[in-house]
């Protein structure tokens, strides 16, 4: 049969033999297989092109098609020769769309290929792990031809197992903190949550000698009274933070209502219209931006009352004010250490802050331009160095704490020319540590656990969700050498003296409450073991004497003397349960022996079954519990 002659140009010249090249058929099926890779591998062989095509593990698409600027292969079929001078017909943008298409089709056969190749060599690997392990595992029970045979489903069904369970994972828990990988309660228990968060020695040496009132801090908080807490914010110690956790993280019979999109929450006591906190959360800045202690002690309870002009009130009230304060109002705050607070002051200064709308009120009047001069002139500080912010005389980002927590009015407020300047910080220092350790409550941003616990003991209520330690911050990011951070302390020496001394006191009282939470505890357990001994000893004995009682419809006045020394025993067991009671160091209230009356009224009347005795043992100690 005759090829028309568009084949005959595809298939190009006749393919010439070669000197000592036996003769070969047309059909190269029938040589043998050496023959034919020897035509194959020889260039420009109709072999050569039939056998060229896409590699190995890529599927034909337009790949396979005749590409314009290289020379056509020659087709082994009639149909292939045939359509090859039909691309030659088409216009020049379609030619190259359908390069391009070709060029895209090829790099994700590729890709496909690849991976399909890499799936296999692991499977393949794999295949191989495991049939050596399960050869080693099962060698005597098992063949190795049969492990090869059954390994492909194991292996195939394995691997599906684990994309699935990895895709329902990624479902179920896409976070870190995921629930079900929590699997430490299974290996080991579980650490103490108050363990050291700063990286520091567990064990603390204390350098302050407090009383042990000093030391226990307990309110008595009504927060269905009059009680008030008075939140003291001092800029970037985390305040904003732990006034948050007050307005949305504590179990209150009346939480605070707080809506999408304003920052103020309404905290209501229980059946009032009045507020128990006094915060910038749920009052706003009452008493000004920020406010300090002088601030606060004389604009706090004239707010409360409803008077507004608090501020104006003359200073020889202050003394009332304060006595007003500490019966009713509970003050705390938030410390920070001085040089992470001081940089990122610093840094939230260079990004526009400048907290203009402080109002520095002591003593009934805002400081003078003269007493307290600014240290910018624009709008703003912002984009200010470094160097600028700690060479400003007037800044008051330096002692920060110490001023905002003392008693401005022992030192004239803001005029430095009341008392010489050595004399004006040693009275703001022991100004401000008195007023500290006399506070309600105070945290450290360095302890946020530890912080949690002492506020729940202090004014006996819970938070929802635990607090967290952020380890990384701005200030933290901030790269500085030795000779600027020795600088920072020493234009913080006041700050520094008094976030010793506040951790000082922090620490001792958390390791005060602690052991008194031990003790307690101990206490505890001691008192239920001895109830627990007294409740065995009276079940025991009222088997006892019921066992030897075995005819209960007998007359008791029969035998008087079994009687008698019945009633003897009972007596002495009864001796032995109020003597182990009264040995617990606690004496019960008179609702608590009506109940142990009712209970042993109740044993003495009950039947001579041991089931019986044995519920009201376990119903006992559960009333107990």
């Amino acid at each position: 049969m005759a090829l028309p002659a568009c084949a005959a140009r595809a298939l190009g010249p006749p393919l010439q033999l070669e000197r000592g090249e036996p003769a070969r058929t047309t059909c190269p099926r029938r040589h043998s297989r050496v023959e034919a890779e020897l035509a194959a591998s020889r260039p420009g062989s109709v072999a050569a092109s039939v056998r060229a095509g896409p590699p190995r593990g890529v599927s034909r698409g337009f790949n396979s098609q005749p590409r314009l600027d290289e020379p056509l292969k020659a087709s082994s079929s009639l149909a292939g020769a045939a359509r090859a001078p039909l691309f030659a017909l088409l216009l020049r943008g379609r030619r190259r769309r359908m390069h391009d298409l070709r060029r895209r089709w090829d790099l994700g056969s590729l890709c496909r290929a690849l991976l399909t190749r890499g799936l296999a060599a692991l499977g393949h690997s794999l295949k191989h792990v495991l049939g050596a392990i399960f050869s080693k595992i099962f060698g005597p029970l098992a063949s190795v031809g049969n492990m090869d045979e059954k390994s492909n489903k194991l292996l195939l069904a394995l691997v599906m197992l684990f994309l699935f369970a990895v895709i329902v994972l990624q479902y179920v828990c896409p976070g870190t903190e995921c629930q079900l990988l929590r699997l430490q309660a299974f290996s080991s228990p579980l650490p103490d949550p108050y363990r050291s968060e700063d990286e520091s020695s567990a064990r603390f040496v204390p350098r302050y000698n407090f009383s042990r009132g000093d030391l226990l801090r307990k309110v008595d908080f009504d927060i269905k009274g009059d009680d008030l807490i008075v939140f003291l914010h001092i800029q970037k110690t985390g305040g904003t933070t732990f006034g948050r956790h007050l307005v949305r993280n504590i179990q209150l019979e009346q939480p605070c209502e707080c809506r999408v999109g304003q920052k103020k929450c309404t905290c209501h006591r229980p059946g009032k219209r009045e507020t128990w906190l006094f915060s910038r959360f749920s009052t706003g800045w009452s008493c000004g931006l920020h406010a300090d202690w002088t601030e606060l002690t004389s604009c706090v309870p004239a707010v409360v009352d409803g008077k507004r002009d608090a501020r104006l009130r003359p200073s020889r009230w202050r003394i009332f004010q304060i006595l007003d304060a500490a019966r009713n109002f509970h003050y705390i705050t938030i410390l920070r250490d001085p040089v992470s607070r001081y940089l990122s002051e610093w840094r939230h200064v260079q990004r526009g802050a400048t907290w203009k709308a402080s109002l520095h009120v002591c003593d009934g009047r805002p400081p003078t331009s003269e007493e307290l001069p600014s240290c910018y002139t624009g709008d703003d500080w912002s984009g200010c160095p470094l160097k600028e912010f700690m060479d400003c005389p007037y800044n008051l980002a330096n002692n920060r704490q110490v001023r905002m927590l003392s008693d401005l009015t022992l030192v004239g407020c803001y005029n430095l020319s009341v008392m010489p300047e050595k004399q004006r910080n040693k009275v703001l220092l022991e100004s401000a540590k008195s007023n500290l350790k006399h506070m309600a409550f105070f945290g450290l941003t360095e302890f946020q656990r530890k912080t949690q616990y002492l506020f729940e003991k202090t004014f006996n209520m819970n938070f929802i969700s635990p607090f967290t330690q952020y380890n990384t911050t701005r200030a933290s990011s901030v790269e500085i050498n030795e000779e600027l951070q020795k600088r920072i302390e020493g234009l913080n020496f006041l700050d520094m003296e008094l976030y010793s001394y506040a951790k000082d006191l922090f620490l001792q009282r958390y390791q005060f409450m602690r052991q008194k939470e031990h003790q307690e505890a101990r206490r505890k357990r001691q008192e239920q073991r001895k109830f627990l001994k007294g409740r065995f000893l009276q079940t025991h004995y009222q088997t006892q004497s019921q066992g030897q009682n075995p005819n209960p419809s007998q007359n008791p006045s029969q035998n008087p003397n079994l009687n008698a020394s019945q009633s003897g025993t009972q007596n002495l067991f009864q001796n032995l349960i109020q003597n182990l009671t009264q040995s617990s160091g606690q004496n019960p209230s008179p609702k608590e022996n009506q109940e142990s009356q009712k209970q042993n009224s109740g044993q003495e009347q009950s039947d001579g079954n041991t089931s019986n005795g044995t519920h009201d043992y376990i119903g006992s100690v559960e009333k107990w519990r």
